[in-house]
Order: C-alpha cells, then structure tokens, then sequence
C-alpha cells in the first residue's frame, strides 16, 4: 500500500492504494509508469467512466505511460441519424434524457494477473489504448502503441493496430498450467520465497512449488 514503492522514484506508482473510485478495481503491487502524470491515473488514463462498467485490474501489472483505458461511456447512439449527445448539453435538450439511457455497451473491461501492458524487447514507450469490454488474460503482453479491441487470451502477446495475436508465450499446456497454479494468488510470503523461480524458472518448477503447498 506504498504510494511509491521505489525511493527517489515518484514516476512509478502502485495503483491499489492510489485509485478512489468505486467502479475501479485494483490487485496488489500493479504499477504505472509515468515521469509527469503517475498520481493523475484514474482521470488520465481511465477515460469516459461515467458507469455502471467497471474497471477491473489484477496483481502484479505493469502499464507503460500512456496506457489508457476507454470506458464504454465514450459510446453514442448509433440507432438513429445523429450520433450527437444532445441531452448532456442540457437546456431544453435535457428533457430527452431517454437518448442516452441506454447507450451501447460491451460491459466490464477486465486485466488479468501478471499482465504488462507497453511491453516490448526494449521498453521505449507505452501508449496503448484498450478499449470497452476488452478483457486481457493472465500474463498476457501488449506492446507499445497497440489499439486493443477484442480479448487477449492468457500469455498471449499482442501488437498493432489494431491488436492482433503475434505469437503466445507457451505451449497450451504450460498455459493451463500456469493458469491453474496461478502464483499471484500464493501468500506473499511464498511469492518472496520463490521469487527467482517466478521471475526466471520454469512451469515446471512452479509447478513443483504449487504442489508442495498443497
């Protein structure tokens, strides 16, 4: 719960103990970078969250600056000639309220663990746009500048825009695997323990840790 875990770093902040707003929902130890803006995340970056859609994050994520989130409040009617939000103008126009009740929306957008958003061989800038609904699997990659429209499966890295599947981390079974062992959920302690293993073993030695906490 330290705003800014790194000394002589404010650029870097953890969001969990930083967001307020109720529609935002923060794992542990997910960071964004950022050299001028890193307090302003949930105005700056989560942008047009007007509800009820919420913006789900999990632990251990990393955003590049510039990652921004673009809620489904950034919808108008497309039913009818005009696209035009009259009402929020307000005036006689806000007696039509009914126009934008029941804007388009393609629900919660949802990261998973250990998901790196910016990334790339080398971490030049971020940039990336995820868009409403957009739900990003565990420890999946996406890298810098990427527009994402659609869901990003589990440790799959994504790029361009827009996004588009370039290749996947692991096989399909290691991915189940390391979906079932799912280390961000072990106790922090453990996490601390076997954090070479995490950062640079193999499924298989992860798996070796998971079934020893059985």
């Amino acid at each position: 719960m330290t705003l800014h875990p790194i000394s002589g770093q404010p650029r870097v902040v953890l969001l969990k103990p930083l967001i307020d707003n109720p529609l935002i929902e923060v794992g542990e130890y997910s960071y964004y970078d950022d050299p001028e803006f890193a307090d302003e995340f949930e105005t700056r970056n989560v942008l047009h969250h007007y509800g009820p859609d919420r913006l789900i994050i999990g632990k251990f994520c990393a955003f590049a600056t510039g990652t921004t989130f673009i809620m489904n409040g950034a919808n108008h009617r497309m039913s009818g000639v005009s696209t035009f939000p009259f009402p929020i103008m307000g005036g006689a126009w806000a007696e039509h309220a009914d126009l934008i009740a029941d804007l388009p929306s393609r629900g919660d957008t949802v990261v998973g663990n250990d998901v790196w958003i910016g990334g790339n061989d080398v971490w030049i800038g971020g940039n990336a746009t995820i868009m409403p609904g957009v739900h990003i699997g565990h420890g999946a990659i996406v890298s810098t500048g990427s527009v994402v429209t659609r869901s990003v499966p589990d440790y799959a890295v994504m790029g361009g825009n827009p996004a588009v599947h370039i290749k996947d981390r692991y096989s399909e079974s290691d991915i189940a695997a390391l979906v079932r062992i799912a280390w961000w959920d072990w106790p922090i302690s453990v996490v601390t323990d076997h954090v070479r293993t995490i950062a640079a073993g193999t499924v298989e030695q992860l798996q070796e840790i998971a079934d020893g906490l059985g």
